[in-house]
């Protein structure tokens, strides 16, 4: 599998971003291997908070909780996923898929052997994050459900999901830094856009970012319906505490919370939460307040 790698240089001197990168080389699934990048702060004894993200951010969208989680004494680990961040980026787009990101992390997670997590997962981070959790369950303790959702095409995705899925195959230069500017409540600083376009030096390196949209089951004969049909399958009957934490201002994740109410035994009795002022990047608007309700939640389920 052909891939580009990003140059260490674009990621010199980012706002509020001084980690020490760490390595994992994981299968291609065509013989070959991919290095994905994570950070890792924190004492390596503690319990894990695993902060995963989604499309088109990468680890830099945790990095003031990272920070949090540290100082309340935790291990805080953030991936960046295939195609995204400090990890390789395969330059086919018909090299991702659904089912490989899934494989990719779950090699990860194997490697690294973090076990009693607590789940943060946003966007993209929920689709592969929960898969995780419906395979390996063993490995989490509980987990925070904010601003995702896992999809089998059996029901539409609604207006606009349609509407990003549209702009993101047809506008010429995808603009990853003005996506999350777009996706926030409050404004984004100029160095926090530049640092998240950091990754992609030219357009040849978004392959990964262009495709994600269109890897989400929108359809009940999706290649990955019946896997995720499984996963709920799976999740429906686990009794891991789960707590949601949505955005008030993100449309398109609008009332995808009280599906995991609803299905997943273990939020029953959590005080779930939409936050105001909260956007699709709710980490960007509201990153303490996640800090300490996740930090709450672990001492309530402990």
């Amino acid at each position: 599998m052909k891939f580009l790698r990003t140059p260490d240089s674009r990621f010199e001197c980012l706002a509020d971003y001084d980690f020490q990168p760490n390595y994992t080389l994981v299968d291609d699934t065509e013989g070959g291997e991919l290095r994905i990048h994570h950070v890792d702060e924190g004492p390596t004894d503690a319990d894990p908070v695993l902060m995963m993200h989604g499309e088109p951010s990468w680890s830099y969208l945790y990095r003031h909780m990272i920070a949090g989680f540290v100082q309340q004494g935790y291990r805080a680990v953030a991936p960046d996923l295939i195609g995204f961040g400090r990890s390789d980026k395969p330059t086919e787009r018909s090299d991702y898929t659904y089912a490989r990101h899934v494989a990719w992390m779950r090699d990860w997670l194997r490697q690294v052997d973090l076990r009693n997590i607590t789940l943060f997962c946003q966007d993209w981070g929920g689709l592969i994050g929960l898969r995780l959790w419906a395979e390996m369950p063993d490995r989490f303790a509980r987990v925070v459900v904010a601003n995702t959702a896992l999809p089998t095409g059996d029901q539409p995705m609604g207006e606009a999901f349609d509407s990003w899925r549209k702009f993101s195959q047809e506008v010429s230069v995808f603009p990853a830094g003005g996506i999350l500017k777009g996706g926030t409540a409050k404004p984004l600083s100029d160095a926090a856009i530049a640092a998240y376009d950091a990754p992609y030096p030219d357009e040849s390196y978004k392959a990964g970012a262009r495709q994600f949209p269109m890897l989400v089951p929108a359809s009940p004969d999706d290649p990955e319906s019946d896997p995720n049909r499984r996963a709920w399958g799976v999740l429906r009957g686990l009794q891991t505490p789960v707590l949601t934490a949505f955005g008030a201002d993100d449309k398109v994740m609008a009332g995808i919370d009280g599906v995991f109410q609803r299905l997943c035994p273990g939020a029953a009795g959590q005080p779930h939460v939409i936050l105001p002022n909260a956007g699709h990047f709710l980490q960007e608007d509201v990153g303490p307040e996640l800090v300490k309700l996740t930090c709450d939640f672990i001492k309530r389920t402990s």
